[in-house]
């Protein structure tokens, strides 16, 4: 394994099969139903839940950024191996969990967000897709944090349905 790009691997999440994605997306989804568990979720500790997925949203795409150009250079353009976007991208609709009107299962939201999340950083909606082409950490990044939007998107329509 390529230690120094871990960074941007999510400590190794990027080298497992099947569907590296997949795996890079889950670090926010556990983070958000550890703290449901324990108490600290997104209705009642709205300021803590953020605060550590914002911490994670930052690091994620800090690595991106800061370890794009090598990670294109060993392995290819936007290379599977490269999860951190998806880390960053997933974080983004569970961001939105606090302020969702009159939910208070967030269980499920919890899941809708993991699976319109998926849904979206594998349909790359435009302009997802074109902005692949900006260079290195910013062209493995953007892509996903415009699926992250779309999903939250998507989500809040969920979560006005379901209320």
């Amino acid at each position: 394994m390529h230690h120094e790009l871990r960074w941007i691997t999510v400590l190794g999440l990027g080298h497992k099969r099947p569907a590296p994605g997949t795996w890079g997306s889950l670090p926010p989804v556990v983070l958000a139903a550890l703290l449901l568990v324990s108490g600290l979720g997104p209705g009642s500790s709205p300021w803590l839940y953020s605060l550590l997925l914002v911490t994670l949203f930052l690091w994620a795409c800090a690595g991106c950024i800061a370890q794009g150009d090598q990670a294109e250079a060993r392995w290819r353009k936007d290379p599977s191996q490269a999860v951190a976007d998806e880390t960053a991208g997933q974080c983004i609709p569970l961001l939105i969990l606090p302020s969702l009107p009159g939910c208070t299962n967030f269980w499920w939201l919890i899941a809708a967000a993991f699976v319109l999340f998926r849904l979206a950083d594998i349909a790359k909606p435009p302009p997802a897709r074109g902005l692949q082409r900006l260079p290195a950490g910013w062209g493995i990044l953007i892509d996903d944090l415009i699926a992250g939007v779309y999903a939250a998107a998507a989500l809040w329509l969920f979560a006005l349905w379901i209320a």
